[in-house]
């Protein structure tokens, strides 16, 4: 197996030295310095329009929003509004209005969120233009008391669901805050239609990661799907939600678009929808790295320990879901034994581990290290935990664009 099983287009090696795009991060880093997040936003811009070419091949009609929460790099949200070709799916007050100061119309936005407060309701009345897909028959009776004659979807819990880790499947065998279940659908229809709000779309999200090996669960739960759909004859666009995976291990396949596309289109045609999604994930993971230095390298009771100055504070996903990153030394030396190693962060949990069992060429201290597939979820969901909360963000534009 190779130690650079993670190399990709806009993502190798040049004469030794990393670079992202069109960047050297070895130079990048001496100006920067570190913990510094960096993004390629052309990569951005092809895995955006992957989707939309992969839909549009089987002519399917679709909206695409990003997830804010994903990440709201001013920047980089800046650019995707620029773009042109999605709009935000957002779960907060706040979220909302940060797409709104970046340009966003009224009209591009998807609010979608659970426990949902009054003040967050009387949000939604002063942007009546935001489409609402309403988690619960609390938020359903509170929102068409506030808001009258206001066209909402109904977000669906089908119970099946898959995800990289059992905490990121927010519809399965568990059964979780998320959505109307279905003994509860008819209520909330009867519901919606005593107090005069139409439900113009259906909404589901069973989960975050599925990949081409998960493609026949997600046949499924969209067969499944079509049961609600055929209760709401008004029901003219079905949301599916985020979760495409992108691939976190050497063996990992990834989503195979074209073959997602097909079952996408298949049921689209079935139920006569169109269909809108909220990539996060997807949109953003393989764009960024994260860049550490590596301040320890020392054995412990036969483990090889590399410490370095960011922690799970910054970047999560391993403590928190067990989702794997891929390592990168900024400079390659072919010269170096490959080792077995434990990478570490600088906060005083005993989470704080980026990754076990890695094999790479063994660093030196003072060296610098991109933690590859951190561009979601990283520095949207940071901390100050330890007062060690600050960190850099860079975007990469290219030359056409500079």
């Amino acid at each position: 197996m190779s130690v650079h099983w993670w190399i990709r287009e806009g993502l190798d090696y040049r004469d030794g030295e990393l670079h992202l795009g069109q960047q050297n991060l070895a130079d990048l880093v001496k100006s920067a310095g570190t913990p510094t997040f960096v993004y390629d936003a052309s990569r951005i811009a092809a895995n955006l329009e992957r989707i939309h070419t992969a839909l549009d091949k089987y002519e399917v009609e679709h909206d695409i929003f990003f997830a804010l929460k994903a990440n709201r790099y001013l920047p980089l949200v800046t650019f995707l509004k620029l773009m042109g070709r999605c709009g935000l799916d957002v779960c907060s007050p706040n979220e909302m209005r940060l797409g709104r100061q970046l340009g966003f119309h009224e009209e591009q936005i998807v609010y979608t969120n659970t426990s949902v407060s009054n003040e967050d309701i009387e949000w939604l009345a002063r942007h009546p233009r935001v489409h609402v897909n309403v988690d619960s028959l609390s938020t359903l009776r509170r929102l068409a008391t506030r808001c009258p004659g206001r066209s909402i979807g109904l977000r669906i819990n089908p119970q099946m669901g898959v995800a990289y880790h059992d905490h990121l499947a927010y519809s399965g065998d568990k059964i979780t805050k998320f959505g109307i279940y279905e003994d509860r659908f008819n209520e909330a229809l009867a519901l919606a239609s005593g107090l005069g709000v139409p439900v113009n779309t259906l909404h589901f999200h069973m989960g975050s990661g599925y990949m081409t090996s998960d493609l026949a669960q997600f046949d499924q739960v969209l067969l499944r799907i079509h049961q609600f759909v055929k209760q709401c004859p008004a029901v003219k666009t079905l949301d599916i939600g985020g979760g495409l995976g992108v691939p976190l291990r050497p063996d990992d396949e990834g989503l195979d678009l074209d073959q997602w596309a097909t079952v996408v289109a298949r049921h689209a045609r079935k139920m006569g929808v169109k269909i809108q999604l909220e990539p996060g994930d997807y949109l953003l993971k393989d764009v960024g790295v994260l860049l550490v230095e590596i301040n320890t390298v020392e054995e412990k009771r036969g483990i090889l320990f590399v410490g370095v100055n960011a922690g799970f504070n910054l970047q999560n996903s391993y403590a928190y879901y067990d989702m794997p990153y891929a390592f990168a030394p900024l400079r390659h030396d072919p010269a170096a034994p490959i080792v077995r190693l434990t990478i570490a962060g600088n906060i005083n949990e005993a989470i704080d581990v980026f990754g076990e069992e890695i094999e790479m060429h063994r660093p030196v201290e003072g060296d610098y290290l991109a933690i590859v597939n951190a561009g979601g979820y990283g520095s949207s969901m940071s901390s100050n935990h330890c007062m060690r909360g600050e960190y850099n963000e860079y975007i990469l534009f290219p030359d056409s664009l500079a």
